[in-house]
């Protein structure tokens, strides 16, 4: 459906996951964190299997937009806003659109964390008029090890990352730190490279964990990733090693 018919009297929903209104991990300052359901991806280390499929609440973006401004004040003040999340976000673009209109009229800020595993689309370029962060998850940078780890390709999302930086989009980076895929000095030397040939707002590290492990046992599925915990060590050498290229990381 193109975006051009999105101005017809037609209350589009979402199908979400859950809500978060005091979120401090996904974006700048205090945020609402909207999670919806379904996704592209099946990572070995997701944390949220429970978004993949299946039940969902639904509600339309006047009840969304509506439930936002009520503590609204609360995200002015610590430069927050609005982030929604998933599962893949922007698998629900038609909704995604017609909320962020009405964010954007409102004066929000609005942020998207995804996988970027998406077609360049009218819609896409559209709802891109209305957000102002991308948060955009590298999996692995090898085509055949993101495959492993996600069950896809990870050729849309370079282009996706190639398409953001052409419109100057404001980019957040997020690389989950795992050892024995992305850990390793080879593989971050390589990331700063191919990083290196984008204007970043900052590059979010995050180490890898197995809490989710008692989630997939409640769900009936196997959590088949078998990696250690990164130490304080490591991670902290990892950031340091951005943070002497440049990077402003988190």
């Amino acid at each position: 459906m193109s975006f051009l018919l999105y101005n017809q009297n037609v209350m589009r929903s979402c199908n979400y996951h859950s809500i978060q209104t005091m979120g401090t991990l996904d974006g700048p300052g205090i945020r609402y964190v909207l999670f919806l359901q379904g996704c592209c991806f099946r990572c070995l280390f997701c944390h949220n299997p429970d978004t993949w499929s299946g039940y969902a609440n639904s509600m339309t973006s006047d009840d969304f937009v509506s439930d936002v401004l009520k503590y609204k004040p609360f995200y002015d003040a610590s430069g927050g806003g609005v982030t929604v999340s998933g599962g893949e976000p922007l698998l629900q673009i038609p909704f995604l659109i017609e909320a962020f209109q009405k964010l954007k009229d409102a004066r929000m800020h609005t942020a998207i964390d995804t996988c970027g595993y998406v077609n360049i689309t009218d819609d896409l370029k559209e709802l891109m008029k209305y957000t102002n962060l991308i948060m955009l998850d590298i999996k692995h940078l090898n085509n055949d090890i993101h495959k492993e780890l996600t069950g896809k390709p990870n050729d849309k999302v370079i282009k996706f990352l190639d398409f953001l930086a052409e419109n100057n989009k404001n980019i957040r980076i997020r690389q989950v730190l795992t050892p024995g895929y992305t850990i390793e000095d080879e593989y971050i030397t390589n990331l700063i490279k191919f990083l290196k040939n984008y204007r970043l707002e900052k590059v979010e590290l995050l180490p890898y964990h197995d809490m989710a492990k008692d989630k997939y046992k409640k769900l009936g599925l196997e959590y088949k990733l078998n990696a250690r915990i990164p130490n304080k060590e490591e991670v902290a050498k990892i950031k340091a090693r951005f943070i002497e290229e440049g990077f402003d990381t988190i």
